[in-house]
């Protein structure tokens, strides 16, 4: 498919008396078009998730990425040296498993206010937005979650309690996992224990693993892998073209 024109801009999605910034690309045919929500790494709403949510756009899909940061540090975005990543991370230790998947469905339910969306939705995270994004996938709104690099899924939820793991059961549709077997921030056995909860409560899925490190997907990090990247969003294009347009 030709990959049309797309308009990008930011808006704001209402969440109670909360503003939460976010980030939207849309192609510019009639449509409608199935949306797809874009969760940051701990470096914010930076140019790399732009230019992933465009890229997503550039399919034929509505994609948003809202700020999950809001209620910590508005307008927060950052680049990767490691100042940056203890800063990223002060904030990812204030958020709370409630309040984003407070934060996701309230940008589904700005989705579904606009004319141009077809009420199919998928999710796509990296990093802890990985983590995140596995966590939304159990929201009934979600259909199709492409969860890169999520990190700590078997060791904890933010904010605290059982780990976002134990949720496995109540995914609502397919995921797709994708990890580095390289990555020194999670551990093989965390991505075996997560496809085995998968398999265990039958959640279709798959989970693909490349010789890559954390972070293979962005390539202004000094881990990008091409050839991981490009495996990879293929495999993210098929996942949605099959449970968003079908």
């Amino acid at each position: 498919m030709t990959n049309p024109p797309i308009l990008t801009t930011q808006i704001q999605v209402p969440n109670g008396e909360l503003q939460i910034d976010a980030y939207l690309a849309e192609p510019t045919g009639e449509g409608p078009f199935p949306g797809v929500v874009v969760i940051q790494e701990i470096f914010g709403v930076n140019s790399h998730i732009r230019d992933v949510t465009e890229r997503i756009a550039k399919e034929g899909y509505i994609a948003i990425a809202p700020a999950i940061y809001q209620r910590q540090a508005p307008g927060f975005e950052i680049g990767y040296t490691p100042a940056d990543v203890e800063l990223g991370r002060k904030y990812k230790v204030k958020t709370t498993a409630s309040e984003l998947l407070s934060d996701i469905q309230a940008t589904l339910n700005y989705l579904k206010t606009r004319p141009n969306v077809t009420p199919k939705f998928g999710t796509i995270g990296f990093c802890f937005g990985g983590h995140v994004v596995y966590l939304a996938s159990t929201l009934s709104d979600i259909q199709a979650t492409a969860c890169f690099y999520g990190g700590e899924i078997a060791t904890m939820t933010p904010g605290g309690g059982p780990a976002t793991i134990t949720r496995t059961k109540e995914i609502q549709g397919v995921l797709y996992g994708f990890f580095g077997t390289k990555d020194p921030l999670i551990p093989k056995g965390q991505v075996d224990q997560i496809e085995a909860e998968l398999q265990k409560y039958q959640i279709p899925h798959q989970i693909f693993r490349y010789k890559a490190d954390h972070g293979f997907f962005c390539d202004q990090r000094s881990t990008y892998n091409a050839e991981a990247a490009q495996a990879a969003w293929t495999e993210v294009k098929a996942l949605f073209d099959q449970e968003l347009r079908h």
